[in-house]
């Protein structure tokens, strides 16, 4: 399928159906001599698994992951990293009455447009398991920053209408709970919300928000593969995500530039900035600040109330979803929009390479 590849140089391609035998993902361009194994990659899968929490559908899953190529001896070789995850908990049944119309809020009718005929168990290739070949990417990404000492943190910033209060912050409690919000108070209220929802079959929406730290400056290609615009795409690019914001975002367009714009100022030798509305990108370029970004994601448009709907034969109807199903993806999208970002930064570090003449002759001297 088109569209299936991401990235120019650290380049990624997802493949499998939520139904089908497997999913997995080959990683092309890391560079040769990173430590990589099998458990790298597992934490990552283990944050968005099914069943994870009490938020989360309950199809039990094991998704372990299966290293099949570029790793040898513990070290990646600089060829292509093929890493597969088989399927092991399908219910097709469950979703053999779809077949004949479409659930709203699903990509069913759109796929039948485009290709003729689709995939019915569970979405197919639009379904949420997709985002496996992405965090296991996601996980060799951010070992290969984290060589820089760049490190990309997200979490859940809001459920519904109940934001996280930055003064309690506490990522080591977003990362115990079931909500992944680093704010235990919010947390506790977000939960009786989904409970509330779930009584009523109903679902929620979210946020989920990224940090990335130690970010140097100078990374992004300007025009049309700036920095900010290919994290853009590559969020908007994961399922149920219906806006991106950088730094201020939305808010922006409200301000004045007396207030918008931040500041330069010296400190300790090093250009810094006296705030950072910007969200650490000027220009489609890092600045070396902070990295801020939102990604709002739609509430799950699986429930189990009566909805109305069309089937194949253009007749009206109406239907109740069945199956497993999240009453909110956030929670188990956190770990995706930190691996698309991760893997955004790491593309974007390796083609800044070939960027300055001085760098490339520093480089072969």
């Amino acid at each position: 399928m088109s569209g299936s590849t991401f990235g120019n140089l650290f380049q990624i391609t997802t493949w499998g159906e939520s139904h089908g035998a497997a999913l997995g993902v080959v990683v092309d361009g890391c560079p040769a001599g990173l430590e990589l194994t099998a458990e790298d990659i597992q934490s990552f899968l283990d944050r968005r698994k099914p069943g994870a929490t009490k938020f989360a559908t309950q199809r039990k899953e094991a998704d372990e992951a299966e290293i099949l190529s570029g790793v040898f001896e513990g070290k990646t070789t600089g060829t292509p990293i093929s890493i597969l995850v088989r399927n092991t908990s399908q219910r097709s049944s469950d979703y053999s009455e779809i077949a004949s119309y479409y659930r709203p809020g699903h990509a069913d009718y759109t796929f039948d447009q485009k290709y003729g005929f689709r995939d019915y168990r569970g979405g197919g290739r639009s379904s949420g398991r997709e985002t496996i070949g992405r965090v296991a990417a996601g996980a060799i990404a951010s070992k290969l920053l984290g060589q820089f000492g760049i490190s990309v943190t997200a979490y859940t910033y809001a459920i519904g209408d109940i934001e996280i209060d930055m003064k309690n912050f506490d990522l080591d409690e977003a990362r115990n709970n079931h909500t992944g919000m680093p704010d235990k108070e919010a947390s506790e209220k977000a939960a009786l919300y989904l409970k509330e929802c779930m009584e009523k079959l109903d679902s929620a929406g979210g946020v989920v928000a990224c940090s990335v730290k130690n970010m140097p400056a100078g990374i992004g290609e300007p025009v049309f593969n700036k920095l900010d615009a290919n994290l853009a795409k590559a969020i908007m690019s994961i399922g149920a995500v219906k806006c991106v914001e950088i730094g201020d975002g939305a808010l922006a367009a409200k301000a004045n530039g007396s207030s918008n714009n931040d500041g330069f100022r010296m400190d300790n030798g090093k250009i810094t900035k006296t705030t950072n509305h910007a969200g650490g990108i000027l220009g489609g370029i890092s600045d070396g600040s902070e990295i801020l970004l939102k990604a709002y994601f739609k509430p799950t448009p699986s429930i189990f109330q009566e909805q109305q709907t069309v089937n194949k034969n253009g007749e009206d109807i109406t239907v109740k979803i069945k199956g497993r199903h999240d009453p909110i993806i956030v929670p188990r999208a956190v770990v995706v929009v930190e691996a698309m970002t991760a893997i955004t930064i790491a593309d974007l570090l390796l083609q800044n390479m070939t960027a300055r003449l001085d760098k490339i002759k520093e480089f072969y001297d």
